[in-house]
């Protein structure tokens, strides 16, 4: 087939929808120069639920082996599970998933060993390079000795790992919701939790790519509809609802109320400078000011970063940070190779929780402490062109810092807000936060009203 692989090739891994825009040869492809751009002989490849993903993990293997390296197969996984393999065995990974994208979409997200990013600056464009190169001349030639494919089922040492990061001990019984939305949640969740003092209330647990439930995109408000309902139904203690590859976990307290993952980055920041006093926490630019202030309540450093994975794992390498969080609800962690893992926030929310009598919501009321508007998505022609007329309107204002660290930053005492750039569509990002609702609404309206020429 020909391929656009400037289309599926992104910032940090390969997407496209199958077959249109890539296939098991593709693939085969993509697993040879993998090999050779991270000069790896020996590697792990994991895949997710949807009906492509073991062909294309398979054509990979196939690729990676041609090129002389020993791949060890850990089959169904979830994403952390897969950066777990990583950097238990010390080897570069590639996990195949789309994430929370639709049914007809699958992908790659590549790491080098010890789970350490592949990103655009770091291995992506070579080996985008090489398969291109590759896709006009004809595949390249095998080696002499080529590689061994066999495989290992790595799920009860992920969830053995993961147990040991958090103390349960004293942990009451909960009983917990959980939707994996039909995505790799529930895979990983019942062997995770199996000796923890839970009632598990199931919801969608079917491995089922073609997600018949709902969208595994728990970011949407309306893919956790179900998930609050149940909660109420059922008198939980909370939810959690998990994407499609189960890599970001999102939360539902008592009430049947969502919770900010910017809440949850404080409270998983401030349980992990009690374990690391005076430590690094990094948060992205459009998390919560509760983030930073919860940071140096409890004696820790934080450090603000650009929105996005590769920059996250980037900054955590570079300060040596115990952890890390983004408001779309990625927590990285340095005792889990810097990586991201929702499973291993859930099971510090749940470690929190259970160790006291109160509620969820009362719980979190100490991190919780400002309006928020979420991130609104407006379409545009000229993204360039509305982020200055923006700009212009409030640079010159009293009281008003401006910054470009990541779009466009606007902050006063009482409101800031965040205008970004799509990297793949024609839209604009806004997340505004203020001190007050009715704050919060005047300043999310003015902004909108400037982006959309209104």
């Amino acid at each position: 087939m020909t391929a656009d692989l400037s289309q599926i090739v992104k910032a940090y891994d390969v997407r496209g929808v199958v077959p249109d825009q890539w296939d098991e040869p593709l693939a085969e492809l993509f697993g040879a120069a993998f090999v050779q751009v991270t000069d790896a002989d020996a590697i792990v490849i994991g895949h997710d639920m949807r009906p492509s993903s073991p062909g294309l993990s398979g054509a990979f293997a196939r690729g990676a082996a041609a090129r002389g390296a020993d791949v060890t197969l850990i089959g169904l996984c979830s994403t952390d599970q897969l950066y777990f393999a990583s950097g238990h065995f010390g080897l570069p990974g590639a996990m195949f998933t789309a994430s929370h994208n639709p049914a007809q979409y699958n992908g790659i997200k590549m790491c080098r060993a010890g789970a350490a990013p592949v990103g655009q600056d770091t291995g992506l464009a070579e080996i985008r390079s090489l398969v291109e190169s590759w896709s006009d001349s004809g595949a390249p030639t095998p080696v002499e000795k080529p590689g061994t494919i066999s495989e290992h089922d790595t799920l009860v040492e992920y969830a053995a790992h993961l147990l040991s990061l958090v103390d349960l001990s004293s942990m009451r019984h909960l009983k917990v919701v959980v939707d994996a939305g039909n995505g790799m949640g529930g895979h990983t969740v019942p062997t995770v939790f199996a000796s923890l003092p839970v009632t598990l209330v199931p919801m969608y647990f079917e491995l089922d790519g073609t997600f018949p439930n709902h969208e595994a995109n728990p970011l949407d408000p309306a893919n956790i509809v179900d998930l609050q309902a149940r909660v109420l139904a059922e008198g939980a203690d909370l939810g959690l609802a998990f994407d499609g590859d189960a890599d970001r976990c999102f939360v539902v307290d008592e009430r049947g109320e969502g919770v900010s993952p910017s809440a949850i980055t404080a409270l998983v920041a401030a349980r992990e400078l009690a374990k690391h006093p005076g430590g690094t926490v990094i948060h992205n630019l459009i998390t919560s000011w509760s983030v930073p202030e919860v940071v140096r309540e409890n004696g820790g450093e934080p450090v603000r970063t650009r929105v996005g994975h590769s920059f996250i794992k980037q900054e955590m390498a570079n300060t040596g940070a115990i952890f890390g969080g983004e408001h779309s609800a990625h927590y990285y962690f340095r005792d889990f190779w810097n990586a991201d893992t929702g499973m291993l926030a859930a099971l510090h929310v749940l470690a929190a929780l259970g160790s006291q009598e109160g509620t969820l919501s009362e719980l979190l009321a100490q991190y919780d402490r400002y309006q928020g508007s979420g991130e609104i998505n407006s379409t545009v022609d000229d993204q360039a062109g509305r982020t200055a007329a923006v700009k212009d309107a409030y640079a010159s204002l009293p009281g008003v810092s401006v910054d470009e660290l990541d779009g466009l930053t606007v902050t006063t005492e009482d409101w800031w807000f965040n205008l970004r750039p799509s990297n793949t569509e024609p839209l604009l990002r806004l997340n505004v936060e203020a001190r007050d609702r009715e704050t919060l609404k005047k300043v999310r309206d003015e902004v909108l009203a400037l982006v959309r020429g209104e």
